[in-house]
């Protein structure tokens, strides 16, 4: 996935994220943001990488984000991993 098209899902997690009410305070708990942050820190890719970290996290919010994009989960689930891969710190690394 390329960067873009990364940052791209990744801001459509954050608008899921702060349309839930349950989950937002959770989010914003996780990641040391206010609710004033959002927007001024969603066009930082460290942030949105975060966004897909926590969305991540659990495999109901995973359903509940592929749910209000109307996708597949198992395709949710396969881009939000290559997002995360194309976003700052998801370059897997090689141990040997």
């Amino acid at each position: 996935m390329e960067r873009d098209a990364a940052e791209t899902l990744a801001l459509r997690a954050l608008a899921w994220l702060a349309g839930n009410d349950d989950l937002l305070p959770v989010f914003l708990g996780a990641s040391g943001a206010t609710p004033a942050e959002l927007l001024s820190r969603a066009a930082d890719p460290d942030f949105l990488a975060s966004v897909v970290d926590f969305l991540r996290m659990d495999d109901a919010w995973v359903l509940g984000f592929a749910a209000a994009c109307g996708e597949r989960p198992e395709a949710t689930a396969a881009a939000l991993a290559a997002a995360r891969a194309a976003l700052p710190g998801g370059s897997t690394a090689h141990w040997t």
